[in-house]
């Protein structure tokens, strides 16, 4: 009798069970498109019957967001627009400290020649990673192309800063943002973090740090590094004016404004008054210091993915008189999540030095390329020939291990370089 009952049950198993495993196995990889968009999707030959799509049930009750999300075995999804691609994105990126296998990578770059270049480099370094050692690849990568090109004729950092391309500017920024969110966000996502694509330099426990005040928007302090030419120094200055606690001043403004216009951070001929983080930072002040605010920038902003799935996007259009990341913060807020900012945690874009400027404080030989000296102010490279582009030369300082990425473009007459102690 009880064997009957063995042969009997294993008889039913064999006869429902699914030829292509369980649905926990066919989630290690995507079969198709309509598949959750957080797992890799692999295409097959075309000619090939695919079987359906897996029917797959999600308790979003138990994914969590946690101020310890490592232990939790979080997912995050690090998003970036792209205009122009920068190798120090990339190595900044996979020197993240984070679990490689629990993120998922998110890239929308736009039509055009200068799209199709940042495609190429992109997906060079994501070939080179992803079949790199197992430990440094990422769970997915999604690259996506915009179906229109950029509303600004050139990429330079003065034409895109310009007060009269913002609402343009911004307003194919959101869109860019929106169509990377929806289409990349799946039901295994716990974090998104928007990453800039000019965010060179950022801790390595980045994501652990900020999801550890366990706030459901929160973004650092954005720097940029540069040659100070009142002191000939090495120095940094504020970058991001988007993260800012509102004013009375503002708010007056926007009454009096059309339905279709904006407020703007950073010009003088748009003062509002408002407190801004970038200018709230303290020397030798606490990184764990923590601000409510009523706008925040983009270029390394955590967003609980609930946030996203309430509904809060990046407005294209004047949404209470804001716009693209600053519209995000009010929209998120009318859905009842805070916005927060770390006023004393930093995050950098590269070094920019002028070309004639560097040549005057850098020495060249045929002999080497190794970094021969440096000083508290500026790094001082004796480089040779062979010295490639993104190459990574290594050089000891005292107890400091100094990595230096350097690379010439003399099409647009600049060195840049990026320094950081590891």
């Amino acid at each position: 009798m009880i064997l009957g009952l063995v042969v009997f049950v294993g008889f039913i198993i064999f006869i429902f069970s699914d030829d292509e495993g369980t649905a926990a196995q066919q989630l290690r990889g995507a079969t198709s498109a309509l598949s959750p968009p957080s797992l890799a999707f692999i295409k097959t030959k075309s000619d090939v019957q695919q079987p359906p799509p897996p029917v797959v049930h999600w308790l979003m009750n138990n994914l969590t967001t946690s101020s310890d999300p490592v232990a939790n075995r979080e997912t995050v999804l690090i998003l970036t627009p792209i205009a122009r691609f920068y190798q120090e994105y990339w190595h900044n990126l996979q020197k993240l400290n984070y679990p490689h296998d629990l993120i998922s990578l998110g890239f929308i770059l736009p039509k055009g020649k200068d799209g199709n270049q940042a495609t190429a480099q992109l997906q060079e370094a994501v070939q080179k990673t992803q079949s790199g050692p197992a430990k440094k690849r990422f769970a997915s990568v999604t690259i996506l192309r915009q179906d229109t090109e950029s509303p600004l004729q050139s990429q330079n950092e003065a034409e895109r800063h310009k007060m009269e391309n913002q609402k343009a500017r911004r307003a194919a920024m959101s869109k860019a943002r929106n169509s990377l969110l929806f289409t990349t966000l799946g039901p295994t996502i716990s974090w998104v973090l928007w990453l800039d694509s000019d965010i060179v330099e950022t801790p390595p426990a980045l994501i652990q740090d900020l999801a550890s005040h366990d706030k459901p928007v929160i973004v650092p302090n954005c720097f940029q590094r540069y040659q100070n030419k009142e002191t000939n120094r090495a120095d940094v200055r504020p970058y991001d004016f988007n993260s800012w606690v509102d004013s009375p001043t503002a708010q007056q403004m926007a009454k009096n404004m059309g339905n279709d216009d904006i407020l703007l951070e950073g010009y003088n001929d748009m003062a509002t008054y408002r407190s801004l983080m970038a200018y709230m930072t303290e020397e030798n002040g606490d990184p764990g210091k923590e601000v409510k605010l009523d706008g925040v920038g983009g270029t390394a902003l955590l967003v609980k993915a609930e946030v996203h799935r309430d509904g809060a996007m990046f407005p294209p259009f004047a949404f209470y008189h804001l716009i693209e990341t600053e519209g995000f913060a009010k929209m998120a807020a009318r859905l009842g999540w805070e916005s927060w900012g770390l006023p004393n945690y930093m995050v950098c874009h590269p070094f920019l030095l002028p070309f004639q400027h560097l040549l005057t404080r850098c020495r060249y030989t045929t002999t080497t390329n190794k970094a021969r000296a440096w000083s508290r102010d500026l790094l001082v490279l004796y480089i040779g020939t062979a010295f490639r582009q993104g190459e990574t030369v290594w050089y000891s300082h005292g107890s400091s291990d100094i990595c230096i990425y350097c690379w010439t473009n003399i099409a647009n007459k600049t060195i840049q370089m990026f320094l950081e102690d590891t």
